[in-house]
């Protein structure tokens, strides 16, 4: 549907134009600046949401069955979750990570774009809800936390001296917030997906590429998270690691799909 696509696109563009503005705050450190990319972002919002309307009534269900929808879904709950932390918390800088992110998703997901059709019989059962919605929530958090992370590695290069350690500290909190309400949702993710793949194939686990690739998702942030709370490891080195395993679910989404088909080659 042209609309549809016409609509993230917008959303693409003034994301991006958003970001730009979000970086020479960096530079700048012009409040005009930041009005001017909240503004954009949230014109971009509205084009993401518009997009994802039209994209249902085109289709005829939720645009959950396939990487391009799926990925609509996401870059607006990125985008909706970096709004809600940046109206409770002042890191106005967070929003040149997020915002970046986001248009590189929106651009990424374009380039996967499919019409509009009815779903297929493996996608026709109650639990495709259920995996999908938990995906797109534990995926939004998750990047919502590498952004994060992220500023906490620029803010330790480029932040001003007389309050870093407790902005790094204020960043790292977060962090660990964040990760700690994407678990659930995560391990859901796999639960329901092991559900629906009995449903579906006969079997709860294939090691299927994109099973596998979730299963090393979940164990990345397990193991940041005993780090994190039970070892003690510094918070440097935790931050790196929610970086990577950021990284690996953008590989678990994307790169196995292109790269590594398999049973979810249908989900492109």
């Amino acid at each position: 549907m042209l609309a549809e696509h016409t609509l993230f696109f917008s959303a693409f563009s003034f994301y991006f134009a958003a970001t730009i503005c979000y970086i020479a705050y960096l530079v700048w450190l012009s409040r005009g600046l930041l009005v001017t990319g909240k503004l954009l972002a949230g014109i971009g919002l509205i084009a993401n949401t518009m997009a994802l309307i039209a994209r249902t009534l085109a289709a005829g269900h939720l645009p959950f069955a396939s990487m391009y929808e799926f990925g609509m879904a996401m870059v607006w709950l990125i985008v909706v979750f970096w709004f809600v932390v940046d109206r409770r918390q002042r890191m106005p800088a967070l929003g040149a990570f997020m915002l970046m992110l986001a248009f590189m998703l929106a651009g990424a997901f374009l380039s996967f774009y499919q019409e509009a059709k009815p779903l297929i019989p493996a996608l026709k059962s109650n639990w495709l809800m259920a995996h999908v919605i938990t995906a797109v929530i534990a995926y939004g958090a998750l990047a919502l936390s590498f952004g994060m992370a992220t500023l906490y590695f620029w803010y330790s290069k480029f932040g001003e001296a007389a309050d870093k350690e407790k902005t790094k500290l204020k960043i790292a909190f977060w962090v660990d917030k964040t990760i700690l309400f994407a678990m659930p949702f995560l391990t859901l993710l796999i639960v329901t997906g092991a559900v629906w793949a009995e449903y579906a194939w006969g079997s709860y686990w294939r090691w299927d590429p994109k099973e596998t690739w979730s299963l090393i998702t979940w164990i990345i942030y397990s193991i940041y998270l005993h780090g994190r709370m039970i070892k003690n490891w510094t918070v440097h080195r935790t931050m790196g690691l929610a970086v990577v395993g950021f990284l690996a679910v953008l590989f678990t989404f994307i790169g196995v799909n292109v790269l590594l088909p398999g049973l979810h080659s249908y989900a492109q």
